[in-house]
């Protein structure tokens, strides 16, 4: 049997968890580059996913605490369209994936992991990105640090 070697697991696994909504919580705290906040529009923002399928995984996310899109007004489905967009091309400047998923998952049966809160998951894609560590082992292997991959994706942000 071999080894792998997630040293930086540890400060996650021994760190208290957050009590109440993250999605809420975090951006009041005004800690953008601990929090992997990337960009902040006037009614949603976008952060890196803490639990990331692929290096990039990042969310779009109204202010508003909701989980029920249907209840989105017209102002944040249009902005969370247009983050979304600019995050497409954000990770395609950075990280040049050969394709992407988007999707919203309502409710925790959907599988939300915040089901109170509703986000949109943007995942960066390349072609061999799935291999045997999940089937087998029930193992992601992502590639590189957190803090890195906010470094390339603040440095890559697309404004216009």
């Amino acid at each position: 049997m071999q080894n792998l070697f997630a040293t930086w697991r540890m400060s996650y696994i021994l760190a208290p968890k957050h009590e109440g909504c993250i999605f809420c919580d975090f951006p009041k705290e005004n800690n953008d580059d601990e929090r992997f906040i990337l960009h902040r529009g006037k009614t949603c923002f976008v952060m890196m996913n803490l639990y990331p399928y692929n290096p990039g995984h990042v969310m779009t996310i109204p202010y508003r605490h909701t989980s029920d899109y249907t209840s989105l007004s017209i102002e944040e489905l249009t902005e969370i369209e247009v983050l979304s967009v600019k995050c497409l091309k954000t990770l395609k400047k950075a990280f040049d994936p050969d394709a992407f998923n988007l999707g919203v998952n309502l409710g925790a049966v959907a599988g939300a992991g915040v089901a109170d809160h509703l986000h949109r998951h943007i995942v960066p894609r390349w072609n061999g990105d799935t291999n045997f560590m999940p089937v087998i082992s029930d193992i992601r292997v992502v590639p590189e640090s957190h803090e890195a991959t906010f470094k390339k994706l603040k440095e890559a942000f697309v404004w216009e």
